[in-house]
């Protein structure tokens, strides 16, 4: 072997023997190691604590015996990871709000109800009124569609001897948009029957499983 490279080999050997004892005696006196990484994830350094230049490095901490103690990420690991957190924290914490205010509800409905025929009977007299506007809307519509067909008559008649009305053709015009705005009532009401319907059959089968588990079913989440 040449002689400039065995000396070149047992100065690399001295440098790594020394940095060895220093970290040993380093670990034993601070009972701890800090290794450093670059920032695709490689360790590029361990000691007793982070150079400057790589203070925004992941790390990871080691006792003297090399167990990995403690690990800290990148800036944006770290903001990643408290973001999650946080959002954990909102998501317990609005399933607990979500929680007490079953449990209200049911408070109140068990209240409010001596049996399931009340249930009904409620149920029955929101619908009684919602047919009661429903028969209104029907006859108004019922009325503007014959005054929509007599001006319709009436402008055929005038266009038939020659006399064309604009008044008489403006008439419709409005009755038609009157039957428009009635027909559009009737369906929201329609509408508001089935609501009520679902919205009281919901009602009653809540009423009968809190009737018949007690506390167990209150805390149970109700139907969406």
């Amino acid at each position: 072997m040449p002689e400039n490279t065995r000396v070149f080999l047992a100065a690399a050997l001295a440098i790594a023997l020394a940095a060895l004892f220093s970290g040993s005696a380093l670990a034993q006196s601070k009972g701890r190691i800090v290794c450093w990484k670059d920032k695709s994830g490689k360790v590029i350094g361990c000691g007793d604590k982070v150079p400057p230049e790589y203070e925004d490095s992941a790390t990871k901490e080691l006792d003297r015996r090399g167990v990995t103690r403690k690990t800290t990420g990148t800036p944006e690991e770290q903001a990643r990871q408290a973001a999650q957190e946080e959002a954990l924290a909102k998501k317990k914490e609005e399933e607990k709000k979500r929680l007490a205010e079953q449990q209200r509800r049911d408070s109140a409905l068990l209240n409010t109800y001596a049996n399931e025929k009340e249930i009904d009977q409620r149920r029955d007299r929101e619908i009684q009124e919602v047919d009661r506007l429903l028969g209104q809307f029907e006859g108004l519509k019922k009325s503007a569609t014959a005054r929509r067909d007599d001006a319709q008559g009436r402008v055929a008649a005038a266009e038939k001897a020659r006399k064309p009305s604009d008044a008489l053709k403006d008439e419709v015009v409005r009755a038609e948009s009157e039957i428009a705005k009635f027909e559009r009532s009737i369906a929201a009401k329609q509408k508001e029957r089935e609501e009520i319907r679902a919205r009281y059959a919901e009602t009653k089968e809540r009423y009968v499983a809190l009737r018949a588990g007690g506390a167990q079913s209150a805390a149970a989440p109700a139907k969406k």
